[in-house]
């Protein structure tokens, strides 16, 4: 190969009746699944953990974020060191660094201390998706990558609705401190099977490491994020906040001169000359905005408005899950009969007006009405992240393989908290200064999901920018329709 040379335990990679092919797509779910679990799994404990460290609740907030910025400043690295020391090594520091930054987050006695495991996580976080998908394109075939990476969503999809509900027992249960020690038995397994059977990658030469890149870029996107995290809650004044807004705004138009006048930039921005994978990647940023919000404003919805126990509100979402694990099964099939360009325009219209849908969820709406709602909107959703996620690497070389990894999980996890950010400004601009009233949380809160259901719809428009033969290599659908 001329971008990397794979060296392995067994014989061979390119063969998939190996074992190390067989569990590859499982260690890399068991990564994913840990990542994702740890961005909602707390948010049911900030009570009691605020409680036993003495703290008011709303500090809670710097332990939520701290997570989520480590993830967006430490995903573009991720891609260069896979390349300059290998995908198994590099995979299993992130393991073992997220598992060590759960160790420690248990046993912290003050919010200081909690922050600064957080973001220990968060770097172990970062690699861990970025590296497990690169690992899966070179392991793959173009024609199997579909199957491997449909497989491997499915945890992203299931965690953030297990989320709650574990976090709900795990504190009502056992103490809030097993919130964390839940991923050190996973983390030390995955260790073990990833040395054992986890390809490594490596380029033989690498360029060096983009260091003012990853300076302009990591510091303009931490603050932004931390901007939209914090704006609303008046901590900062309107001066202050459009003070650090310009400022990594400029920080991150600096990046973007800076990667264009050097050969090796930190991010690959040439990569969005690529029809197929500027739209994959816009496409799943804008799409995110407007259904990234739903996990924060269900549970708003089914507790605060209709007065539902937080068990309770998680059961209602865990419908999502069936219907995401229902959707795989056919997902290929799907594809190889309809093409990529019209799965993500029509898909993404059906996700805009199933947002609206929920926006008639109410006091008297019947149980099972939400919970196949939540099914289809599962269902409809896991089509729309597999889909997106498997058409970033339709035309992209092995050479490039890293950068485009590591933009598309950066501009994931963007566009997380950025939905989030945006589905809470818009709840609270909908319902005003009152915060306690169930009725008028109920109508502030449809009133946001009409608002992200046509913001989803309206980006339809990236996806159209697709020609009929866009990731047929992937999805196979040329061979049903060579004419197409």
């Amino acid at each position: 190969m001329n971008s990397s040379d794979p060296v392995i335990n067994s014989s061979s990679t390119s063969d998939p009746s190996n074992a190390a092919t067989r569990l590859l797509p499982w260690l890399v779910a068991v990564a994913f699944f840990m990542e994702s679990l740890d961005t909602t799994i707390l948010n049911t404990a900030v009570p009691a953990i605020s409680a036993a460290l003495g703290i008011t609740p709303l500090s809670m907030k710097a332990v939520l974020a701290s997570y989520t910025l480590s993830l967006a400043v430490f995903i573009p690295i991720s891609g260069w060191m896979a390349d300059r020391f290998g995908t198994r090594r590099v995979f299993a520091a992130a393991i073992g660094l997220f598992t060590l930054g759960s160790l420690l987050c248990g046993i912290s006695n003050n919010i200081h201390l909690l922050v600064a495991c957080r973001i220990l996580q968060g770097c172990g976080g970062a690699m861990m998706v970025p590296v497990g998908r690169l690992t899966l394109v070179r392991t793959f075939a173009k024609s199997d990558l579909l199957r491997a990476m449909s497989f491997v969503s499915i945890p992203a999809l299931i965690a953030p609705m297990l989320g709650p509900i574990a976090g709900g027992l795990i504190v009502r249960y056992l103490h809030w401190r097993f919130i964390f020690f839940l991923n050190i038995p996973i983390g030390l397994a995955g260790l073990i099977l990833v040395y054992l059977h986890l390809p490594d990658y490596r380029e033989e030469q690498t360029h060096p490491l983009d260091i003012v890149g990853l300076i302009l870029f990591g510091s303009g996107i931490g603050l932004l994020s931390y901007v939209l995290e914090i704006f609303g809650e008046h901590t900062l004044s309107a001066l202050d906040m459009s003070g650090l807004l310009a400022l990594s705004l400029v920080l991150l138009a600096g990046y973007g001169i800076h990667a264009h006048s050097i050969s090796f930039p930190l991010l690959q921005l040439r990569l969005f000359s690529i029809r197929t994978f500027r739209a994959s990647v816009s496409g799943s940023f804008f799409t995110r905005l407007g259904i990234g919000g739903v996990p924060f404003l269900l549970p708003l919805l089914y507790q605060v408005g209709l007065g539902f126990t937080p068990i309770q509100s998680g059961l209602l979402v865990m419908p999502q899950a069936i219907g995401a694990m229902s959707m795989k099964t056919i997902l290929p099939w799907l594809l190889r009969r309809v093409g990529y360009r019209r799965i993500l325009v029509s898909n993404t219209l059906v996700l805009g007006v199933l947002l609206m849908v929920f926006a008639t969820i109410g006091l008297r709406t019947p149980i099972w009405f939400i919970v196949l709602q939540a099914f289809l909107y599962g269902a409809f959703t896991s089509l729309q992240y597999s889909s997106m996620n498997t058409l970033v690497y339709a035309d992209i070389t092995d050479k490039d393989a890293s950068s485009a990894s590591s933009i598309a999980s950066t501009m994931q996890q963007m566009s997380i908290s950025f939905g989030v950010a945006m589905a809470g400004l818009a709840t609270a601009f909908f319902i005003g200064t009152s915060r306690t009233n169930p009725t008028e949380m109920i109508q502030g809160i449809h009133k946001s999901l009409v608002a992200l259901g046509i913001l989803t719809i309206l980006s339809t428009i990236v996806f159209r920018s697709l020609r009929r033969g866009d990731g047929d290599d992937v999805s196979q659908h040329k061979v049903l329709h060579p004419g197409g």
